[in-house]
């Protein structure tokens, strides 16, 4: 077994995968399993830094060192993956805060709320009791990995980087030693946070250029009068 048929950290890897808790499926980008959870979502391709905190710890901590094109199954404790469950998320929250929002609590919901999920627990009265735990804190976890490949290709390494950092992929390109990233002045302060982590993962200058929004289509046609 040569040392490029494992991967190490740093490596950016292509992964397919399920996760499971308590034997069945909570997430995947494997067709069949991904049906299990969700009959109508696509599964994606993922890219990963591995080492770099974007699997749960337990997860990927153990993929160290394992072989490209191996299926394993790997199991990992709730204190290396969502934590234990914190009682202090249990909140209780005036039903009008959901009715002025015109949403109807039921026990069992789960939806956004302060950009964290949450569970309805119970409704009493005017009170709705809710849980702002993850769903998966307090579970022990397994997951179905395989490493497909080792990714070189810096414009793919970029594009897994973005969607980590920035949860979204914005215009870019790579030109020789930078990866340059074009949009509004806004996303300036964002993008320079992560030029050191680019330069180590990448060992390329992440630049940013401003791209001026389009004129409307109106205001073109109003100066061409």
């Amino acid at each position: 077994m040569t040392q490029e048929q494992k991967v190490k950290k740093n490596d950016f890897i292509e992964i397919l995968f399920t996760g499971y808790a308590n034997d069945k499926p909570f997430d995947s980008n494997i067709e069949e399993d991904l049906k299990q959870i969700n009959p109508e979502a696509k599964p994606e391709k993922i890219i990963i830094a591995l080492g770099q905190g974007m699997l749960v710890p337990g997860l990927d901590n153990q993929l160290e060192g394992k072989e490209i094109g191996r299926e394993y199954e790997i199991e990992v404790p709730y204190k290396e993956a969502f934590g234990q469950r914190d009682r202090t998320l249990i909140k209780t929250i005036p039903l009008k805060s959901f009715t002025e929002q015109k949403v109807n609590p039921q026990p069992g919901m789960v939806f956004t709320l302060d950009n964290s999920l949450v569970k309805i627990i119970a409704v009493s009265g005017a009170r709705v009791i809710t849980d702002f735990n993850n769903p998966l804190a307090g579970k022990d976890l397994k997951y179905k990995i395989t490493i497909v490949r080792k990714v070189t290709d810096a414009k793919e390494k970029s594009e897994a980087l973005l969607k980590t950092f920035l949860r979204i992929t914005p215009e870019f390109e790579v030109k020789d030693e930078k990866v340059v990233i074009k949009g509004p002045k806004i996303f300036e302060g964002v993008i320079n946070m992560y030029k050191d982590k680019f330069r180590e993962l990448i060992g390329k200058e992440l630049v940013f250029e401003e791209k001026k929004e389009e004129k409307k289509l109106e205001e073109k046609l109003e100066e061409n009068k």
